[in-house]
């Protein structure tokens, strides 16, 4: 009586791990079988002129693109424009106050910083920053805009309700871009120093400066809030991952070449690295101290500013087709090459 009982246990223990086991491989069959991020849209806008950064309104379903002089405002569904915002020279971001209705642009050129209406995306008032003002954002904690200037080492910041500027933060170096913890304290890497500063947003003060070693020159900065990590995308190929409030380096996973933008996803706990060479590096979050490269998803050449939609989880890449560089001058040594007309597109990759 015994054995049978003790053979019809071990039958049921080994029928049971053997549907265990069926489940285990099935479902990894089906994650092995499940698509990666892929080309999914492509809006072709056309026109003339550079570009750089890109904000998504995920609530209001809109994206801004930064054009030369201009920002295009387009319905991120369909890819229809919706308006345009002009008088930007040397636009190069986008802040988005959706709390107080207003949204901010960085102009390079003019050395100021454009506040504009979210709903009627007209032009309220124009305040001047510093010297090249490039990346801009927004601060819920402190309800201030900070541009940051890339040719005076420093950050305005911006009452973002006034729409006056409040003060100054010096730099050591060159700032890239920018996040915000949304709790008090914002974070910048600094390129030609390869290292990132945290920045006290209310007292206008830089906290602490942490060296980035191994990364060299870093561009793109996206950051995890629940798990306070900040990826940095580095001119040498690598996304290092930083603890916020260390500053150590904890990992640097392969990205592709010429990064410019990072992202987070905080739905898919992915990060995202848009590279100029026509690659979109993928890294996932396996846990706060280990990240792996999930693919690199081919894009197209000069496709590396970026903006993620945390409601579709799609990221939006911007790019052109490129003609030879003209012929080098005493002005202009090393020309950048040309953009061919009517190319300008707009690439959704989703999955």
């Amino acid at each position: 009586m015994k054995q049978k009982v003790l053979g019809q246990t071990i039958f049921a223990k080994s029928r049971f791990l053997g549907f265990g086991f069926l489940a285990m491989l099935t479902a990894t069959m089906a994650m092995a079988a499940e698509p990666g991020y892929h080309l999914v849209n492509t809006y072709a806008l056309g026109g003339d002129g550079g570009w750089d950064y890109l904000s998504i309104d995920s609530s209001a379903r809109r994206l801004y693109i930064s054009r030369a002089t201009h920002v295009i405002v387009l319905d991120a569904d369909s890819g229809k424009p919706v308006g345009d915002i002009p008088d930007t020279p040397g636009v190069h971001g986008i802040a988005l106050a959706p709390e107080l209705g207003r949204g901010f642009i960085s102009n390079g050129r003019e050395g100021t910083v454009t506040i504009f209406d979210l709903k009627t995306l007209k032009a309220i008032a124009k305040v001047r920053a510093g010297e090249n003002p490039d990346a801009i954002l927004y601060d819920p904690a402190s309800k201030r805009v900070f541009a940051f200037n890339g040719r005076s080492h420093d950050a305005t910041a911006i009452d973002a309700a006034k729409g006056s500027v409040v003060g100054t933060i010096k730099l050591e170096g060159k700032p890239e871009f920018a996040v915000s913890d949304e709790k008090g304290e914002i974070f910048v890497n600094i390129e030609d120093k390869s290292q990132i500063d945290a920045i006290d947003p209310a007292k206008l003060e830089v906290k602490a400066s942490w060296p980035l070693a191994p990364c060299e020159e870093p561009n793109g900065l996206a950051m995890d809030r629940k798990h306070r990590r900040l990826f940095a995308g580095c001119d040498n190929k690598m996304m290092a991952v930083v603890d916020a409030d260390t500053g150590k380096v904890i990992a640097t996973p392969a990205i592709g070449d010429g990064v410019d933008a990072n992202t987070f996803d905080p739905g898919t706990e992915l990060a995202f690295a848009s590279c100029g060479e026509g690659v979109l590096t993928v890294v996932h979050e396996d846990s706060p101290m280990k990240f792996s490269v999930l693919e690199n998803v081919p894009t197209q050449p000069g496709a590396r500013t970026m903006a993620l939609d945390e409601k579709t989880h799609n990221a939006y890449l911007v790019t052109a087709k490129f003609g030879p560089p003209p012929a080098p001058t005493a002005d202009n040594p090393h020309p950048r090459r040309t953009i061919l007309p009517d190319s300008f597109v707009v690439l959704v990759y989703g999955k």
